[in-house]
């Protein structure tokens, strides 16, 4: 493993944890999205830090940071920008939307309809958008972080399986253990404010590339075969199971190669074993499987259903 990867990682882990108290998975899976190019869909209900982590890692890699909240009245153009005539030069200038940024906070996505979930669609695929026939590129570290809220089903507009399928992770984000929330507490108490970000000792990263030479190490990565077949398995095993009505696409397969990677890279190594697969199986396909109305009722849940599989999997040796 390179020495500035793992630095870079190390460094990256230390200053979030001066934020954020737990959530461990959580974030090594949203470093595994950063460090994979991919975007993922953060599952958790309102106050467990789902904002709070995202604007801190912006920070900390010295990215732009912008958010959009999700609202049953926003149109494609509030996110990608608009042409907006100019009455002194009588010519159109470009209006960027908040979409032209590093890492982009999609809060509560499934609270606008399709057609503005769609906006998202080609700028998560092809990092690029289309105005007015023109096509902008989007910056090469940009990123969708995503959230949705768990509880609250009224007035959401559910994600279509073809943009469910754009997010490289979906990650869940639990309440904090009680020793995890006395911390918060106490951290509170003595005086952080989570509203007052740029009081709090964060310090950015020395190198504006770090980010991109990451990536370009967890790129040069390679899997063995034996650990490829067991990918490909594992992501084969959805489609038959007989709790799953659609299973993985080879792009799910794709996806979790590129996680493994990542995972690895974080875990201080330069090649991937089966555990890696294993432990992030269940970020990268429990939104790409459908599951049988009648097995959700006996139920069955996608992640129920990858933890069966993973157990009937043979593991290469």
């Amino acid at each position: 493993m390179p020495e500035y990867l793992s630095t870079t990682i190390a460094y990256i882990q230390n200053e979030l944890r001066k934020v954020i108290v737990g959530q461990d998975g959580p974030i090594e899976q949203m470093l595994v999205a950063l460090l994979a190019e991919g975007h993922a869909l953060i599952e958790g209900v309102p106050g467990t830090a789902k904002t709070l982590t995202v604007k801190t890692l912006a920070r900390i890699v010295n990215a732009g940071f912008g958010r959009i909240q999700f609202t049953p009245d926003l149109m494609p153009s509030d996110i990608t920008g608009t042409n907006v005539f100019n009455m002194g030069s009588s010519s159109f200038s470009l209006r960027r939307g908040p979409i032209f940024t590093d890492l982009l906070l999609a809060d509560e996505i499934n609270r606008t309809p399709p057609k503005t979930q769609a906006a998202l669609l080609e700028a998560m695929e092809e990092r690029q958008v289309t105005i007015d026939g023109e096509l902008y590129p989007l910056s090469p570290m940009f990123t969708v972080l995503a959230t949705e809220n768990p509880i609250e089903y009224e007035g959401t507009y559910p994600l279509p399986e073809a943009q469910l399928d754009r997010f490289l992770l979906k990650i869940l984000l639990p309440y904090p253990s009680a020793d995890e929330e006395h911390q918060v507490v106490a951290r509170w108490d003595a005086g952080f404010n989570a509203r007052r970000l740029d009081q709090v000792d964060v310090r950015p990263l020395g190198d504006g590339d770090a980010i991109s030479r990451c990536r370009a190490e967890v790129r040069a990565m390679r899997v063995e075969p034996g650990v490829q077949r067991y990918i490909v398995d594992v992501v084969r095993r959805t489609r038959d199971h007989p709790a799953a009505h659609y299973g993985a696409s080879p792009r799910a397969a794709v996806a979790l190669l590129l996680c493994a990677k990542a995972l690895s890279a974080i875990r201080g190594r330069d090649f991937s074993t089966p555990d890696d697969v294993r432990d992030i199986a269940r970020p990268v396909l429990r939104h790409r499987l459908t599951l049988r109305a009648e097995a959700e009722l006996d139920g069955a849940t996608p992640d129920s259903v990858i933890t069966d599989i993973l157990q009937s999997a043979e593991v290469p040796r």
